[in-house]
């Protein structure tokens, strides 16, 4: 059965004669492509961005924007930027958060309290599909940038904001930071050794935000396809962690205890965690079913006997005799090497792991056989650079090539974008 198809005048992404075009070479913006192989068009060719953005949120939505195409204008403060540029000097003297965070973007330096810079940026979302802001609590109203404001003006233009706990609410104006949303979630009830939490060891509050913004925006531009209207897009760095929670949620559910604190062990599944080798090294392993279970004993342990054992036969018992387990276990390994471990391990059909530092990720081996590194240009040369999980090389995939462009100095775009705009720099 054949879909009715809607009239191109409402499958349309924005409005037409008011475009920045998508791809300028002079500003440095390539897409990847392997031995001159064509890609189709980038999903998001044609879509410029505005985005007041700083830290991490915010970046790293509008980067996964830029990554399939879009055009993103980061608007900074004229001479210091995003504080972000300042967290540390790792990348031949930039800072690794940012350059993580800011590849294919265009700078744009507007101090928003002048009033002609604040002209620019009202110029500029009159030619803008999204505008994305992650400032301080009621910052962006107080610059007449709340979807309110705009929405007369400017009908189709989808405004995300991304906040710490969300637009309302007793909890709206209080200041966010990554490792404060996770113990407002609830994230440092479950990580840590039981004698003192830990936090995640990356910004894992930003990153669930950025993300449910780059997906929300998606949503709205498709949404906007159908209907021609933009939208306000509330994100809230509390509300995106407090989903990731929802296994540790639901296992609490009706009053119930929380998971027990294990480290890298898992909290409610045993055997899952590390073990120690004999040289020093460790192996991750995970056991997930009893088939799993008895394979464990019998050919990587030669102890059948132990798949039958009252203390272990079943995961909760296995859990709650996880220390004479454990000792079990690693009375094997201590007789074998990290590699000789790995090998029983996937003879047996067991899931496991090499526990890797971060320059054991910089050389993997699976990274390394899928081609997946790049490179991308820094204000200090360039970089490697990981392609974007799912953007594809060949045009037999039928897939697109990512835009991985340079990662900007402040305002390094600003004569070009004032051209545009007709503006006198």
């Amino acid at each position: 059965m054949k879909l009715p198809v809607a009239p191109s005048s409402v499958l349309r992404w924005s409005r037409p004669s008011v475009r920045f075009s998508p791809l300028q070479p002079q500003l440095g913006l390539r897409r990847y492509s392997s031995q001159g192989t064509s890609h189709r068009p980038a999903p998001l060719a044609g879509i410029t961005v505005v985005s007041l953005e700083q830290a991490i949120a915010a970046p790293f939505c509008t980067r996964q924007l830029a990554d399939l195409g879009a055009r993103v204008i980061k608007v900074e403060r004229p001479g210091v930027g995003d504080f972000a540029r300042q967290y540390d000097t790792r990348v031949d003297g930039l800072a690794s958060h940012f350059v993580w965070t800011n590849r294919s973007k265009e700078s744009l330096a507007l101090d928003l309290k002048n009033a002609k810079d604040h002209e620019v940026l009202m110029k500029l979302l009159g030619r803008a599909d999204v505008l994305v802001q992650n400032l301080a609590p009621g910052a962006s109203a107080r610059l007449g940038l709340s979807h309110d404001a705009l929405k007369e003006k400017h009908p189709s233009l989808i405004v995300c904001d991304i906040s710490g706990y969300g637009q309302d609410g007793p909890y709206r104006d209080k200041k966010a930071y990554d490792l404060l949303i996770q113990s407002e979630a609830g994230m440092l009830s479950v990580t840590g050794t039981g004698k003192e939490p830990a936090k995640v060891g990356i910004s894992i509050a930003d990153i669930s935000a950025g993300m449910y913004a780059y997906t929300n925006i998606l949503s709205a531009l498709l949404q906007r396809g159908k209907d021609g209207q933009g939208c306000r897009i509330d994100i809230s760095m509390l509300e995106s962690m407090v989903e990731w929670m929802g296994f540790p949620m639901y296992y609490t559910f009706n009053d119930a205890p929380g998971p027990v604190p294990a480290g890298a062990s898992h909290a409610a599944i045993y055997p899952y965690g590390p073990f120690e080798a004999g040289d020093g090294q460790s192996v991750m392993l995970g056991i997930q079913n009893e088939r799993e279970w008895v394979s464990f004993c019998e050919k990587v342990l030669s102890q059948p006997e132990l798949a039958t054992d009252s203390r272990f036969s079943s995961n909760s018992l296995r859990t709650q005799n996880r220390d004479a387990l454990k000792e079990i276990i690693c009375g094997v390994f201590a007789n074998l090497t990290a590699e000789e471990t790995i090998a029983r391990l996937d003879g047996a059909s067991i899931a496991n792991a090499s526990v890797n530092d971060m320059q054991g990720v910089w050389k993997h081996a699976q990274l390394k056989a899928r081609d997946r590194w790049t490179e991308v240009h820094t204000p200090v040369g360039n970089v490697k650079a990981l392609l974007p999980p799912g953007s594809t090389k060949s045009r037999d995939q039928g897939g697109y090539g990512a835009q991985m462009g340079s990662v900007p100095t402040v305002g390094e775009h600003n004569k070009a974008i004032l051209a545009e705009l007709g503006i006198s720099e």
